[in-house]
């Protein structure tokens, strides 16, 4: 009976140990991660519901409107070749944002590297890939995070604060190809920005016919010298 009783007592305080230890891991962040704010959230981000189309046009509505552009979901779509050009929705978001004079700046391809800049009050336009066993791709604005939850947050879809835990969004983020970018104003810089990125989008908007924007985001580095 003793020998019962001790085996249970070993089995215990084995889970216990387990337990801890699994909540150690849990609790262990990336180095970047500790000098960013413990929590954000980039409250007057433009929402625009919907989720036709992937959402690309209502995503890019609320990038623009961060930007004080005034245009609506469906004024977007037919510029957007929709329906019929999902596959291309990337490279013609892209263009149409420099079509304004923005600089669509692509980032590297970590979490960290996202809330870096929605720490500087930046919101990031995404792409994942939205359920679970039909997944498919939707866009997306991350606009804040909670660094002790271990959560992002998104407007996406019907949704203007769609939660979703680091690990999940993550994955959910590279399955559709890992592509962010901000949407810019010429004045504007990312936070650490990559003066090499930067000049080439700047020079690749100029030669697009926006030479003013690309002009004044080459004078807007220089000046941070």
């Amino acid at each position: 009976m003793q020998g019962v009783i001790g085996l249970r007592s070993a089995r215990l305080w084995l889970a216990a140990l387990l337990a801890l230890a699994v909540v150690g891991c849990a609790s262990v962040e990336p180095p970047e991660f500790k000098r960013l704010p413990e929590r954000v959230e980039l409250n007057g981000v433009p929402f625009f519901r919907g989720n036709a189309n992937q959402g690309a046009p209502q995503t890019l509505a609320g990038m623009l409107g961060e930007q004080r552009i005034r245009v609506t979901p469906g004024l977007l779509v037919k510029p957007l070749k929709l329906p019929g050009a999902e596959a291309s929705l990337q490279s013609n978001i892209e263009q149409l944002a420099a079509g304004y004079g923005l600089m669509v700046y692509p980032l590297d391809s970590s979490l960290s590297a996202l809330l870096t800049q929605v720490a500087a009050g930046y919101p990031v336009m995404l792409r994942f890939s939205d359920g679970t066993l039909w997944s498919e791709p939707r866009y997306a604005m991350l606009v804040g995070y909670n660094r002790a939850k271990g959560t992002v947050l998104l407007r996406s879809g019907m949704e203007r604060r769609r939660l979703m835990d680091f690990s999940k969004f993550e994955s959910a983020w590279k399955d559709a190809g890992g592509w962010a970018v901000l949407i810019l104003s010429p004045t504007q810089l990312p936070a650490n920005v990559d003066k090499t990125r930067w000049l080439k989008i700047a020079n690749e908007l100029s030669r697009s016919g926006q030479e003013q924007a690309g002009a004044t985001a080459i004078k807007t580095l220089e000046s941070q010298k």
